[in-house]
């Protein structure tokens, strides 16, 4: 009898493995390539309509290479660039390092809603410590700090409104539990740690657990399920041409466009889609699901 029983127990544990590991990997990022004459080819189940691309949109959103080789242009800075200090709506659940801060004020908000997700866990000590900086503020930081401490005017992110520098009031960020809950949770709100420890060689540019930058998602989720770097998202998004992407059971498609000249293409006159140049020769295509949106603070990966 006690055979059976302990039989019994083992099949129901096995069972309920089976069943956990089933969810853990419904969660996962996966993809899968498509031919780039895709959106053609899905039938009269959802309407097409045609855009058209200006090498202009190169240098314009959220996906901007901005390194060494490709600085930021006049016309890639974002448009809505506000002084935090004076925008009560929009600093909730941080502070401000002093009030001389300027930031997108769509990524502000981003930022927002995830620090005050972050305070239901028990974090309340983010600052801002740095945000948007004009190309003379930056040319004035790189001469006082030099090269091994800034980069020049126009080759910092923080010339073009999408980053950010985040501190903690209780320690340094690599120390700090909003510095280990950022890495772990940035990307279900848009957001990536740009330069990561394992990233030097890639990004040219030392660890810095404080620097986050915007990218939107669904690309957040695929570069923490692939450990890429921006850099390395640029060139997995280039080989692949065209992807489909399940989140959470979400389906997002991204496709990648070669630009040398004012362009035609295909997106749907039904679902929300967004365009972002890579600040080099290209621009990206994300088509957002037309069902019910994510709800990112439920989103779970596997690691």
């Amino acid at each position: 009898m006690k055979k059976w029983g302990f039989l019994l127990l083992f099949l129901l544990c096995l069972g309920f493995a089976f069943i956990n590991k089933a969810l853990y990997f419904q969660d996962k990022v996966e993809s899968q390539k498509y031919d780039q004459n895709h959106l053609d080819k899905r039938g009269t189940s959802e309407s097409i309509q045609t855009k058209t691309i200006t090498k202009e949109e190169i240098y314009q959103g959220n996906l901007l290479l901005i390194n060494s080789k490709y600085p930021v242009r006049h016309e890639s800075v974002k448009s809505d660039i506000v002084n935090l200090s004076i925008h009560n709506e929009l600093v909730k659940g941080y502070g401000l390092l002093d009030k001389n801060i300027y930031l997108s004020k769509e990524i502000a908000q981003k930022f927002s809603e995830m620090v005050n997700d972050a305070e239901m866990e028990g974090l309340n000590h983010f600052l801002i410590d740095s945000g948007y900086r004009t190309f003379s503020e930056q040319n004035k930081l790189y001469e006082e700090m030099g090269p091994s401490y800034a980069l020049p005017a126009g080759y910092s992110e923080h010339n073009s409104g999408l980053s950010l520098d985040v501190g903690s009031s209780l320690t340094k960020m690599d120390r700090a539990p909003e510095g280990k809950w950022l890495k772990e949770n940035a990307w279900k709100y848009g957001f990536i740690l740009r330069y990561p420890k394992d990233k030097t060689d890639v990004t040219g540019i030392q660890y810095e657990p404080w620097h986050i930058r915007y990218v939107g998602f669904p690309h957040s989720a695929i570069m923490k399920e692939k450990n890429l770097a921006l850099e390395e998202y640029m060139d997995f998004l280039k080989e692949q041409k065209t992807i489909s992407t399940s989140i959470h059971g979400e389906k997002y498609e991204i496709s990648y466009y070669h630009i040398t000249k004012d362009t035609t293409i295909h997106v749907p006159s039904n679902l929300r889609w967004e365009i972002s140049g890579n600040n080099m020769d290209c621009v990206i295509v994300t088509v957002f699901p037309g069902s019910t949106h994510t709800n990112l603070k439920e989103v779970r990966m596997a690691e």
